[in-house]
């Protein structure tokens, strides 16, 4: 699984080939096969593999910030540290994919739908003690990854730590504003794919 994260990472999806995973990894590539049927399934197992981990290190940082100072602040630097370690970059390497390949697409929403459903629960819990609402905590916790995935997107052609610095302090600065102050109500009910079907 690790392997095939690196891999997919230094290759991009479609330079990435299943003998080059059996290499890396060092296993046979009968014994790839024999688990695997093809790149896209042991692609989506790895996704699978490395969400999952991200949950459970996700769940243990709430943990750590729900009683420290502005915690939203941390939450910002966790998500905005986690996309740029390699996460979003790895989104962006198989996003591509999913347009044209349904079956891949089918297997990877559930994947990416448990990664959405952990984020809400650690935005909710840090935003409950604020008297934010889950509704409103979603939508707060979208619009902080929307503006980091576009952030992130940026890095690959802007190299500017201070850029990036000084939006991350804005947006910091806003939702404190919005937790401590209230939001704006929401105006309509997210749909189905507000949580389910976006990606990391």
């Amino acid at each position: 699984m690790e392997a095939t994260i690196r891999l997919l990472l230094r290759h991009g999806f479609s330079r990435l080939t299943t003998p080059d995973i059996s290499l890396e990894a060092g296993v046979s590539r009968g014994a790839l096969t024999h688990h695997f049927t093809s790149k896209e399934e042991l692609i989506a197992s790895a996704l699978e593999f490395q969400l999952r981990l991200v949950i459970v290190e996700m769940k243990s940082f709430v943990e750590d910030s729900i009683d420290r100072l502005n915690p939203s602040d941390l939450v910002v630097d966790y998500l905005w540290n986690l996309m740029t370690d390699g996460l979003y970059y790895t989104t962006l390497e198989y996003l591509p994919e999913l347009r044209h390949n349904p079956g891949f697409k089918a297997r990877m929403i559930p994947v990416v739908r448990e990664f959405h459903l952990a984020l809400d629960e650690v935005w909710s819990t840090l935003a409950q003690p604020e008297g934010i609402g889950p509704d409103r905590a979603r939508v707060m916790l979208n619009a902080t990854m929307c503006l980091i995935r576009g952030m992130v997107q940026q890095t690959i052609v802007r190299d500017d730590a201070d850029y990036f610095r000084e939006i991350l302090a804005f947006w910091k600065a806003s939702l404190r504003t919005l937790l401590h102050q209230g939001m704006p109500p929401v105006s309509a009910k997210p749909t189905s794919q507000t949580a389910g079907q976006d990606f990391p």
